[in-house]
C-alpha cells in the first residue's frame, strides 16, 4: 500500500490531535507524526523529549497484547509512551493536550 493511501486511511482524530501539536504549538516541542522508531512507526512522537503518543480506536481492545509489546519495544529504547482512546480527542482535547504536557515534564 502506497503511504499516501495509508494517510488516508487514518482517523479524523488523528489529524484533530495533529493539527494540535505540529509546528511546536504545544509548549515549542517538536512532534512528529507517524514516525520511525526502528521497525515501530508512532502516531506521534516528541524526539527530543523522548515521548510517544498513541491513539487507540475501537480495535483496541483486540491488539492490547500488540500494545504492550510496543510499549516494551519502545521503553527499551528510552521512549514513554501514553495512549489515548479515539473519544477522548473528540470529547475533550484539551484534557488530552495537558496530559500530554504533564508527561513531557522532568521527574
Amino acid at each position: 500500500m502506497a503511504p499516501a493511501n495509508c494517510a488516508e486511511r487514518k482517523p479524523p482524530e488523528e489529524a484533530k490531535l495533529w493539527s494540535r501539536l505540529r509546528n511546536h504549538q504545544l509548549a515549542g516541542v517538536g512532534f512528529r507524526r507517524q514516525h520511525a522508531i526502528g521497525n515501530t512507526i508512532v502516531d506521534f512522537c516528541a524526539p527530543r523529549k523522548k515521548l510517544v503518543v498513541e491513539l487507540d480506536g475501537s480495535q483496541h481492545l483486540e491488539t492490547q497484547k500488540e500494545d504492550m509489546e510496543r510499549t516494551v519495544f519502545l521503553g527499551s529504547k528510552g521512549y514513554k509512551v501514553i495512549r489515548f482512546f479515539n473519544h477522548e480527542i473528540n470529547s475533550d482535547i484539551e484534557v488530552v493536550l495537558q496530559k500530554i504536557l504533564l508527561s513531557m515534564e522532568p521527574k
